[in-house]
């Protein structure tokens, strides 16, 4: 694994090149291994357990240190913050003097954990708000809008999603079963808006009618489909956060409560802004 220590001289889409292993199965989570100087970059609360030698702090805004001063931290802070996350990171540093040290960290829902080396995508991802776990320290958190207001307003996550990045590794939670797909130009693929994970920056984003008004409102499907045209790579989850928590709240509910539906038009309208 090459060391590459930071300073605030060097480019900082360079990422740290770490070294990693996903261990586990529906209940995942992945290790990380440091060289001297390096570090990760991860939501607070998801360590699941370090070395000694690794260093914690906790930084404001997205873990990229001093770049760009207070405001660059500011920046980076509104930015989670509007995507509904902390306004903290936590950064993990190997601050021994030789050897390798490891982190841990794991997704909170039963999923996958799935690693993508930006540099290997186009340098940029756009995935749903809660995806994000942990990274090399360098890769950039940011936000996306959605620039349809219709797809903002029906299309699943709302009208702001995250945005990732650089050139170094980043791992994304996602719920259920993971299927990737890589579309060529002009060609179309049709999702359940909820089951979006992730797509690279060439693929576009748009909606399409669900159906007759039959279907809309007793299909259970929604009223609106994703449709994403490549060219580019798409990340599709069998169970989304928000339908498993749908899921447990609909079972906890008191007899003779009413189940409005996921899908339905009957369930869906008070969760249109919010993109549930």
């Amino acid at each position: 694994m090459a060391q590459t220590p930071w300073s605030h001289a060097r480019n900082p889409s360079l990422a740290d090149d770490i070294d990693f292993e996903i261990k586990g199965q529906e209940l995942q989570f992945v290790e990380i291994e440091l060289d001297p100087g390096e570090s990760a970059v991860a939501e607070a609360g998801a360590m699941v357990w370090k070395d000694a030698v690794i260093g914690m702090t906790t930084v404001f805004g997205d873990g990229r240190g001093a770049e760009g001063g207070f405001m660059g931290k500011l920046l980076g802070a509104g930015k989670r913050l509007v995507t509904g996350e902390s306004l903290f990171t936590t950064v993990f540093t190997h601050n021994g003097p030789h050897g390798k040290a490891r982190v841990a960290f794991s997704a909170p829902v039963p999923g996958a954990i799935v690693p993508l080396k930006l540099d290997s995508v186009g340098g940029t991802l756009i995935c749903q708000k809660d995806a994000f776990l942990c990274a090399a320290r360098g890769v950039q958190m940011g936000i996306y809008f959605q620039k349809r207001i219709m797809t903002g307003l029906f299309g699943g996550e709302g009208f702001i999603m995250q945005r990732l990045d650089g050139d170094g590794w980043v791992f994304t939670q996602m719920g259920g079963t993971v299927v990737e797909r890589t579309l060529s130009p002009g060609e179309e693929l049709h999702v359940d808006t909820g089951c979006i994970a992730a797509f690279t920056a060439g693929v576009e984003f748009d909606l399409i009618s669900a159906g007759s008004v039959k279907s809309m409102i007793f299909g259970g499907e929604g009223v609106f489909f994703a449709r994403l045209r490549g060219p580019g790579k798409v990340w599709i989850q069998s169970m989304p956060f928000a339908r498993l928590a749908g899921r447990v709240v609909a079972t906890a509910m008191p007899v003779g409560g009413q189940n409005r539906g996921e899908g339905s038009i009957l369930g869906g309208i008070g969760n249109l802004i919010d993109g549930n």
